[in-house]
This record gives structure tokens, C-alpha cells and sequence, in this order.
């Protein structure tokens, strides 16, 4: 048979603490009964000694706070002159800014003359209780390790996780803040940022560009490609193959619609140059295709009736 014992029962120290108090209690209220003068110049003098280590608790966590600004400025500082990855040194700040706070509310507490090995205590007994409340926090910290240990991305890429794409700005411990184009901000935890696909659109320095035009049946096909080819090759951001990476532009035909012939046009360009280059080539081809004699189709349907 085995016998279960309560995680919550008080263990032998709590119990004998309680007894002290108890015990302290009776004889407060004895003296005050025999000797008011006396218990009442007990209870100032206590007050008064309470009230100071509160004062000095009050110190401690206002200097405290103050030096862990300067902890702070150090690091990043610090970083700035090492240049290290914006992400990491993000993060770092964030999880050595939580541990001083952990650490000086600790010695603040202790400070009162509350025994820190009792508080342990109580915060073992009740672990199970405060891990399955902060299971999801604790997830996104995990995931956040993960994050920072593989880089996905770092702060200033472009990414697209979760439904949203925008810009990374910030990363903490638990979470990443993406800056969308339309300038809202969004916060996405590290626990689904880190177990769903992520596309990261700006951490490889090239990116390849395509358009899709439609045009009339009956076009000369060589020609318009010869065309397509013209009015990309004139953009100067795009690349050739004297750039790692990158091809040269591409033409063909890519499909049979019901109402049009579609060329695919293909290039590669920076991803600083990807939008400028995206529109221009897009107005380009507007605008020079029907002069050189490709004119864009319209849907349209022909009816044959029998008389």
C-alpha cells in the first residue's frame, strides 16, 4: 500500500513558526492586561524598528532599480560597440533585466526579515500550481531560446509567421514585435512563433522578380519575349550574371487562357530595389507593349446561331 502525502501540508518549520507566533501573542496579551504602560512602549519601540527596515527596504528597491538602468545602458553600449546582432541584444537585455528584478524584490523582502528560505519554500510547495498557470509563458520563453539559437530572422528583417508581414523591431524574451507596412504594431509569442513556418523575405541578399502579361492570341510570340526582355534589361537595378546569385532576365510563354496568351517574365534584383523595380517594369510594360503592336486581350465569348 502506499501512502500519498500532501505537497501542501506545513512541514515541522512552519508549524513551529506558528507556535512562536502564537506563543509571542499570549504574552503580548498577558502584558498588556498586567502592564499596559509597558506593552504599549513595546509596541512603539517595535513600530519604529518595523518602520526603519521598511525605509531601508524602500531604499534598497529604488537604488536598485536605478543601477539596473545603468545595467542596462551598459549593455546595450556594450553592444553597440561589438555590434552584435540586434536580436541578441535584445533578448539579453530583456532576460538580464527579469532576473535583477527577481533577484532585488528577493533582497528587499529579505531586508523586512522575512527568512528568504521560508518564501523558497512556499514557492516550491505551490511550483506545480504557478507552472501550470505560466505553461504558456514558459512555452514562449522555450520558444524564444530557439529562436535566438537558430535565428530564423533577426531584428530588421522582413518576415511574413502567423498571418502577419512586417518588419522585425523588437524581441524580448517572450515575444517579437513586428512593424506592419501600414505602421501598426504586433506582438506574436515565441511559442507559436517558433513552431509555425516562418518566410523571412529579406535575409538572403537577392531576390527574383515575376511578372505574368497577358496578351492577344495571334501575337508573334518570339517578338514580344525579344520585347518583354528589352523593357527589363533597361531598368538599371536589375541584375545580370556577373552578380552571385543572379541570372539573367527570362522570358517565355507560360500558358494557353481561354482568352489570352500569358508570357512570364522573370529577373533579379536587390531586396532594397524589389518594390521600385516591381511597379516601374509594371508601368513599362503598359505602356510600351500596345505601341510596339501587343495589345492587351478582354474577355470575350463568341455565340454561333444556327438559322
Amino acid at each position: 500500500m502506499i501512502l500519498q502525502t500532501n505537497p501542501f501540508a506545513p512541514t515541522p518549520e512552519v508549524t513551529s513558526k506558528v507556535d512562536s507566533v502564537r506563543a509571542a501573542a499570549n504574552d503580548f496579551a498577558e502584558t498588556l492586561v498586567s502592564d499596559p504602560a509597558t506593552a504599549m512602549h513595546q509596541v512603539a519601540v517595535d513600530s519604529i524598528h518595523f518602520g526603519l527596515k521598511m525605509l531601508v527596504a524602500i531604499l534598497i528597491y529604488v537604488v536598485g532599480i536605478w543601477l539596473i538602468g545603468l545595467v542596462k545602458k551598459a549593455l546595450k553600449r556594450y553592444f553597440e560597440a561589438r555590434k552584435t546582432d540586434r536580436t541578441v541584444a535584445s533578448f539579453v537585455s530583456s532576460f538580464t533585466s527579469v532576473v535583477l528584478t527577481i533577484a532585488l524584490i528577493v533582497v528587499s523582502i529579505s531586508t523586512l526579515g522575512v527568512n528568504t528560505t521560508s518564501l523558497a519554500a512556499l514557492l516550491a510547495g505551490g511550483g506545480v500550481a504557478i507552472g501550470m498557470a505560466l505553461s504558456g509563458t514558459l512555452q514562449n520563453f522555450s520558444g524564444g531560446l530557439l529562436i535566438l539559437a537558430f535565428k530564423p530572422f533577426k531584428v530588421g528583417d522582413f518576415i511574413e509567421a502567423q498571418g502577419y508581414a512586417g518588419t522585425v523591431t523588437e524581441m524580448s524574451i517572450i515575444s517579437t514585435r513586428l512593424t506592419l507596412p501600414d505602421n501598426r504594431s504586433v506582438t506574436i509569442p515565441h511559442g507559436p512563433l517558433a513552431n509555425g513556418n516562418i518566410n523571412n523575405y529579406t535575409k538572403n541578399p537577392i531576390r527574383r522578380l515575376e511578372w505574368k502579361i497577358g496578351l492577344e492570341y495571334g501575337v508573334d510570340a518570339e517578338a514580344c519575349k525579344a520585347k518583354l526582355l528589352e523593357i527589363v534589361s533597361a531598368n538599371e537595378k536589375v541584375l545580370d550574371p556577373s552578380t552571385p546569385g543572379a541570372v539573367a532576365p527570362f522570358a517565355a510563354v507560360s500558358s494557353l487562357e481561354s482568352s489570352s496568351v500569358v508570357f512570364v517574365v522573370r529577373a533579379w534584383v536587390r531586396n532594397a530595389d524589389y518594390w521600385d523595380v516591381y511597379f516601374a517594369v509594371n508601368d513599362a510594360i503598359y505602356n510600351q507593349l500596345p505601341a510596339a503592336g501587343f495589345p492587351f486581350p478582354f474577355p470575350q465569348m463568341d455565340i454561333h446561331v444556327k438559322s
